[in-house]
């Protein structure tokens, strides 16, 4: 518990909520570390020996692991079973039964062949929100494997990135599944919600491809509504100009001009109001059309000074302007600001073992966030079949 400004107890809001995460890699672990982050207990079920795929993705490593798994797994306790035994699978059942939530993201059907599917739970767990995590959905894609970088190829997201005259790219973090997490921590919350009001859970199916065409946003709209298939542009935007990357004297600055009053203040820092009145830039629509002319005139300015300074002098008049940092820049700049970007996590001796980013939701009034570090293959096994044995078994009696 912590404290509010009005000295009243605050819990963290998903607290008491029991999820049983049989998730693994990205999008199943980063949904659920969401909701531990936010109170809830997470027990993730990891495979004896091996656990999570993410455990041996690297370099990177920490001291204490793989970088990419502790990215997406604290807060939570780590129970090894082997599926494929009948008796580690009862233990399975049980944590099943008990919890308010389960995640998982096996091929569609997988968790049904092991007994542990959403209509099996649901008969003696009616209140059971399932969450089930795929690539392509459960009707006509169940075999296909769920890999972020294949669904950025097949669902459009790498024809629209990369330079015009290059080849498709990727995204560099695997978006698609962040995504996918964060739709699955929506459907999950709303279900929550729903819930409380009916006392009864339900079934909710993400995948990534879906999730990726959600977030197409005006790119997928282009097409649908106007019958235009986008294409690479680089870094500029295809309806907003200029909203890109400029060159200046030492390097290249980002500007994102959203309206006409920020284009007349470019213009006033750069001293060029003469092209106030050129009908090439006077509107988005016709600055749009006139690109390169556009950023030729501009780039003509912007090659007399470094681009830090043109940085501040537009920032100074409301332009949003930014040089291109790396992530280290970037989280210097969230703590300039003080957002505290980061939180220290501890294992379960209270000692600090390693720096992650945070939540990013902050509250108020504020709510002391969960800092457990990403738990080692195992750890809580034997607690976690004690607690299980310590409540008792009443819901097993159904087959």
């Amino acid at each position: 518990m912590t404290k509010n400004t009005t000295g009243a107890s605050q819990a963290l809001p998903l607290e008491g909520l029991l999820v049983a995460d049989f998730s693994r890699v990205l999008a199943g672990p980063l949904a659920t570390m969401t909701l531990a982050d936010l109170g809830a207990r997470v027990i993730k079920v990891e495979r004896p020996g091996v656990g999570d795929d993410t455990r041996q993705w690297g370099p990177p490593f920490s001291g204490t692991g793989s970088t990419y798994f502790e990215s997406v797994n604290r807060n939570k306790e780590s129970i090894c079973l082997d599926l494929g035994n009948e008796a580690d699978r009862d233990v399975a059942l049980e944590l099943a039964l008990r919890a308010d939530i389960v995640v998982e993201n096996f091929k569609p059907g997988g968790m049904e062949k092991l007994g542990l599917g959403y209509e099996r739970l649901s008969r003696d767990n009616p209140g059971l929100i399932y969450a089930s995590i795929s690539g392509f959905g459960s009707v006509g894609g169940p075999e296909r494997p769920g890999y972020d970088f294949i669904v950025q190829a097949l669902g459009g997201l790498m024809s629209i990135t990369g330079d015009a005259a290059g080849s498709p790219i990727k995204v560099g973090v695997a978006l698609v599944d962040i995504l996918t997490a964060k739709d699955a921590t929506i459907g999950i919350l709303a279900a929550v919600h729903a819930r409380d009001e009916t006392g009864l859970g339900r079934h909710l199916e993400v995948n990534l491809l879906s999730s990726l065409q959600g977030a197409l946003a005006n790119q997928g709209q282009a097409y649908l509504g106007a019958g235009v298939v986008p294409e690479r542009m680089g870094n500029a935007h295809p309806s907003i100009a200029p909203y890109e990357l400029l060159n200046c004297a030492d390097g290249q600055l980002a500007i994102a001009c959203g309206n006409d009053g920020q284009f007349r203040a470019i213009l006033s820092v750069l001293a060029l109001e003469e092209y106030l009145v050129d009908e090439r830039f006077t509107t988005n629509r016709a600055r749009v059309t006139n690109r390169p002319e556009l950023v030729a005139m501009l780039e003509v300015r912007l090659r007399t000074r470094i681009a830090s300074a043109w940085q501040a002098a537009f920032t100074a008049v409301g332009v949003p302007a930014g040089q291109v940092g790396t992530i280290a820049d970037g989280l210097e700049l969230a703590a300039s600001l003080g957002l505290e970007p980061t939180i220290e996590v501890q294992d379960a001796t209270g000692k600090t073992v390693g720096t992650q980013i945070r939540n990013p939701i902050t509250w108020s009034p504020p709510l002391a966030p969960r800092t457990a570090a990403p738990p080692a293959l195992g750890e809580h096994s034997a607690a976690v079949r004690d607690w299980l044995s310590s409540v008792g078994s009443p819901l097993l009696g159904a087959s």
